[in-house]
């Protein structure tokens, strides 16, 4: 028996005199004053645990080649072998960490996109229809009006019967109207009435309604071209946003307000518009969503029906942690108690005058007081995400009708109260003597929609329909259909994808002249046309994310990229199979990896081995900043970069980033398949060592993408982003083999990302119900 057996063998019996294990001495001698004792990291050395997701065979060959720091090569052979399986069993694995370092759930309060659909919901449970779905008519219902068009002939004369005179006179002077669906508001009437033939053209007026479509959480501009008079609104149906209605003169203006929405709801909105003596007459709707260009709303976005008016809490609160890497509600700060306390009394500033039609009752009736305080009770009721007790019902909801002066100085109280509850900021202390129904839909609902649950979710746990796993599954598959949640997916892609580099992301207009602001929001609403149709799709599958050969395209796009495009809007296009793959080489993201004039290996090595591939990478010791103009001018980009990383030092991680990001080093700044740079041959080819310890050679993004389709790393780094954005938790919370859990349901569903969503959702709000263990996945099922 080697001493590495006999130490491992006494440390999993838990004898009290096993031998040192063999690595633990080299690791004291050449790692610990960077590492630490326990490998919890030092200061201003190397801040970072050393934890991580390669195997003993791949620690082993990453410590030959690069430890320690500045002497490399001096821990080779046994003593790597050595050292790496000590680091790996004693603090480096997900089992070591586990044992080390037990996670449990942290109490978090709302974040800040909790807080504001929380509210959204809590005041739209009220609303009537504020829930009901969609539908699939599209565009907005038009009414139009104005005067009966009546032609006099030319036989009608003074002495013609005065009676028939009068009537045609009487029918001229008579407004009609008409109803039909409109597309878009895009008309340009010239001299001519909006309905040629009907209505007369000096006089006539339309009005639109319907609601509005917000697929992400932001601040919305809204735009109105006409040369005549118009008011519009939005989610807001007595006050207009712009009051155009007195028109300063004969030509064409341009009135914008911005108006903030929360992604995946829809929202109320109208434009009237009339002509009244003006030569001609147009109007038009525009909008600039956020992150895009202004645009036609496209019909897409256009509901004919009119929902409610959303509650859409202004208050600015602090930014959430994200020192996890995700969005986490776990610090506080005097800031964001104000900020609570100033959304509490904007919440009830909104109940106060419009009391009356969220309980349902009129002033003056007889039972105006009982039903206020029945809406009471509801309001804290849903607020807290579960029933009252009677001594709950009695502070939250009876002293404040016995001691305020009004009933309705009573009910604001009671909001203002239940808002700064830490029973609504802090969702687990409502739930805290118990894990039952109410606790599960709290959870299904902070998960899939940051929100609170909606009627239906809540009558399944008052009726007890929330304890097995296949009730809550139930649950959560209707809720996956849920707009709401298609917009927290939005975020979760932003986040996985790294979409924030785009908003810097400028190229120079020399190099690279037509790629401005409109071909980037372009780029950007192709992306996210692409994870829609794959994530959204029946099969929902997460391989075609990372391989498909496909963009869509319109026709600005088609030109610039090579691909010819014929028609309207955008459509799907196909590409050299070889060439393209999935988000890891769509133009978007490539020219967010880049700099203004070159591509950046190391920016998109990064992303891919982080992102695509699963592994983890230390944040360097010293930063380098590129500067592309201390280079030989006729050096590649591959040259510059291997010039720049060629230290031993910096190999620890360039081995890994560098492989990665020349195998998309045919693709220029803006995403363009390219064979030269710098007038030399494209260099793509590299060999990667893979956390597994084999030595593999990528010559393209294809094999990138077929490496991560069959890495378990991949799989795994995928589940745990999706895991943290969706119920904000770490998974070793849940278990230490939560991960590998969902991992392996994820294989078996057919890497299915709705069916993910589902056990995810499932693992949190139902934790500690009994699963069945995830069947096994045959070899080749990683390929799409």
């Amino acid at each position: 028996m080697t001493a590495l057996s006999a130490w491992l063998i006494a440390a999993a019996s838990g004898v009290a005199a096993a031998p040192e294990h063999p690595g633990a001495k080299v690791y004291q001698q050449m790692c610990a004053d960077c590492h630490g004792k326990k490998g919890e990291g030092v200061a201003e050395k190397y801040d970072d645990p050393l934890v991580g997701n390669r195997s003993v065979i791949s620690l082993t060959k990453y410590i030959s080649r690069t430890m320690p720091e500045g002497k490399e090569g001096t821990c080779v052979g046994e003593d790597a072998e050595n050292v790496a399986a000590y680091i790996f069993d004693a603090f480096y694995s997900s089992a070591a960490q586990a044992r080390n370092n037990p996670v449990r759930e942290s109490l978090t309060r709302l974040t800040v996109a909790q807080y504001q659909n929380s509210v959204a919901d809590l005041i739209g449970r009220f609303r009537g229809g504020s829930d009901r779905p969609f539908g699939g008519e599209r565009g907005l219902k038009a009414r139009y009006s104005g005067g009966r068009l009546e032609v006099f002939g030319p036989s009608l004369k003074e002495e013609d019967n005065k009676v028939e005179r009068d009537v045609l006179k009487r029918r001229a002077k008579e407004r009609i109207s008409f109803e039909k669906r409109d597309t878009q508001v895009a008309f340009h009437y010239g001299t001519q009435s909006s309905e040629p033939g009907r209505l007369r053209a000096d006089e006539f007026s339309t009005r639109w309604d319907g609601s509005i479509l917000a697929p992400e959480t932001g601040m919305y501009e809204f735009i109105v071209r006409t040369e005549n008079g118009f008011r519009l609104y939005v989610n807001d149906t007595k006050d207009p946003i712009i009051d155009g209605w007195v028109t300063p003169g004969p030509t064409v203006r341009e009135e914008k307000k911005s108006v903030f929405l929360l992604g995946g709801r829809a929202y109320p909105i109208s434009l009237e518009h009339f002509k009244y003596k003006e030569k001609s007459a147009s109007v038009e709707l525009l909008w600039k969503p956020p992150h895009g260009r202004v645009s036609r709303i496209p019909q897409s976005h256009l509901v004919p029906q009119s929902w409610p008016a959303t509650m859409v809490v202004t208050t600015t609160f602090p930014a959430d942690d994200r020192s996890d890497g995700y969005e986490r509600g776990t610090t506080i700060s005097k800031e964001w108690d104000q900020s609570t306390t100033y959304g509490a009394l904007e919440v009830a500033a909104h109940v106060e005058p419009q009391l009356d039609g969220l309980a349902g009752t009129k002033s003056g009736a007889p039972d105006r007081v009982e039903k206020l305080k029945d809406f009471s009770r509801r309001f804290v009721e849903a607020a807290f995400r579960r029933p009252l007790t009677e001594e709950q019902r009695h502070s939250s909801v009876e002293r404040h009708f016995t001691d305020a002066p009004t009933p309705e100085i009573a009910v604001k109280r009671v909001v203002l109260l239940a808002l700064k509850s830490p029973r609504f900021l802090y969702p687990e202390l409502a739930h805290e003597e118990t894990f039952d129904d109410w606790r599960v839909a709290a959870r299904l609902a902070a998960n899939l929609w940051d929100s609170i649950p909606d009627a239906r979710l809540a009558r399944a746990a008052a009726e007890g329909k929330l304890k097995t796993p296949e009730q809550v599954a139930k649950e959560a598959q209707r809720m996956i259909a849920d707009p709401r949640t298609k917009a927290k997916l939005h975020g979760f892609f932003h986040h996985w994808l790294e979409l924030e580099r785009a908003e810097t992301a400028g190229k120079d207009p020399k190099s690279f002249p037509g790629f401005d602001e409109t071909m980037m929001a372009d780029l950007r609403e192709s992306l996210w046309r692409f994870v829609d149709d794959v994530v959204w799709s029946d099969q929902s599958d997460y391989r075609q994310l990372i391989a498909a050969d496909y963009l869509w395209l319109n026709e600005r796009l088609g030109k610039y990229y090579g691909k010819p495009v014929a028609g309207e809007g955008f459509q799907r296009v196909s590409f050299d199979p070889k060439q393209r793959a999935g988000v890891v080489t769509h133009p978007y993201l490539l020219a967010s990896l880049s700099y203004a004039r070159t591509t950046s290996p190391i920016h998109r090595g990064v992303f891919l081995s982080r992102n695509i591939v699963g592994l983890a990478l230390k944040n360097p010791s010293v930063a380098v900043a590129f500067e592309d103009a201390k280079f030989d001018p006729t050096l590649t980009m591959r040259e510059k970069v291997e010039e720049l990383t060629k230290n031993v030092s910096c190999m620890g991680c360039h081995s890994t980033i560098n492989p990665l990001g020349f195998s998309l080093e045919n693709f220029d700044a803006v995403g363009r398949w390219r064979t030269r740079d710098n007038n030399k041959p494209v260099h793509a080819k590299d060999e990667f060592d893979t956390d597994d310890g084999r030595t593999i050679t990528i010559t393209g993004p294809k094999d990138v993408a077929n490496y991560a389709l069959g890495s378990e790393s991949a799989h795994r780094a995928f589940v745990r982003q999706l895991f943290h954005h969706t119920v904000k938790q770490p998974t070793a919370a849940f278990g230490e083999p939560t991960l590998d859990t969902l991992r392996q349901h994820f294989a078996a569903n057919g890497f299915n990302i709705q069916k993910l969503l589902t056990e995810i959702a499932i693992t949190s709000a139902a934790h500690g119900l009994t699963r069945p263990a995830p069947p096994k996945v045959a070899q080749n099922s990683s390929k799409p």
